[in-house]
């Protein structure tokens, strides 16, 4: 622990020039005391430091003396700061990454801070939890994000035709196993999934960051409106005991479990973006799941339910022949 001080002191003084023991004690959570022994333990291991006395004095590097780390390209720097600098990381990686940036040679610095706050980890379930590949963009959209340059992006929905604008990009962001990027556009902030990118263009462009912009501030701005598209309609189903464990695995935190029935079923409700879409998810576990409101839910599944049969009863006839 004494060893890891002393390296983060001698970091802190190359980043600060001077500093005071309080600053220092403040920066490495110690007493001004043990910073003041930390100073010294410096001077007598050999490091050219000195402390000025009176107004305006602290300890300094004699001659500017430096710690580099050497070897590293700026695209190394970028990269590294990126993954290491995700929201999600433990403690001693921040500390890490703390005493890391300090080491850095100053040009390179801007851009470290930049990549470490590029992007976040957003954990919290959308029912999905393994990740996907960004799609074949997702290394260009990477590098526009770092190099802060204006992006003509291709973009389709399912279904949907591609459409191309020019876009402002942010920050990355992996929620429920896909990885979406956060872009300013002509109609403010917006989110796009990685995997529906058909083409990515950087430009010469630089980009135009919204005063203020924090990374994770508008991913949940953002994330919260898709969730409210994600709940927007439940439906309530009596559901056999066996059945349960599906339901779970298949709604997640949508799921709620409800009263035991006479019958030995359980009232069950589901949220998800619409009544047709929670039917048919239902519809899959056949006669385990009895839809029972809202008769929209019940009038889909009937529906579905006739078009099956139109589809596959003449297999039902050709069995029992």
């Amino acid at each position: 622990m004494r060893a890891d001080r002393l390296v983060a002191a001698l970091l802190f003084l190359q980043a600060r020039g001077r500093v005071t023991a309080a600053e220092l004690a403040a920066e490495l959570e110690v007493s001004e005391r043990t910073a003041r022994r930390d100073l010294e333990a410096l001077v007598a291991s050999g490091v050219p430091v000195y402390a000025q006395r009176g107004r305006g004095g602290g300890w300094r590097l004699v001659g500017g003396a430096r710690t580099d780390l050497t070897g590293l390209t700026s695209r190394e720097v970028q990269a590294l700061f990126m993954a290491a600098g995700a929201s999600g990381a433990s403690p001693e990686l921040r500390s890490a990454l703390r005493k890391l940036l300090r080491a850095v040679p100053e040009p390179l610095r801007p851009h470290a801070e930049a990549a470490s706050r590029a992007r976040i980890v957003d954990e919290l379930d959308w029912s999905r939890t393994a990740v996907t590949a960004g799609g074949p963009h997702h290394t260009a959209l990477e590098r526009a994000v770092l190099d802060g340059v204006r992006v003509r992006l291709g973009y389709a929905r399912p279904g949907d035709v591609p459409h191309e604008r020019t876009v402002d990009p942010l920050g990355l962001v992996l929620k429920a196993g896909h990885w979406y990027m956060v872009a300013g556009t002509s109609d403010g902030l917006r989110s796009f999934r990685l995997g529906r990118v058909t083409s990515a263009e950087p430009t010469d462009e630089p980009v135009r960051r919204p005063a203020g912009f924090d990374l994770a501030s508008a991913w949940r701005s953002l994330a919260t409106r898709l969730e409210d598209r994600l709940v927007a309609a439940t439906v309530t189903a009596h559901a056999d005991q066996d059945a349960l464990p599906v339901l779970q695995r298949l709604f997640d935190g949508r799921l709620s479990i409800g009263r035991l029935l006479a019958d030995g079923r359980r009232e069950i409700e589901a949220a998800g973006p619409s009544v047709e879409v929670l039917a048919a998810q239902l519809a899959g576990l056949g006669s385990r799941v009895e839809v029972v409101g809202p008769l929209r839910a019940r009038e889909h599944l009937a529906r579905l339910g006739r078009e099956l049969m139109a589809r596959y009863g003449t297999l039902h006839e050709t069995a029992t022949t």
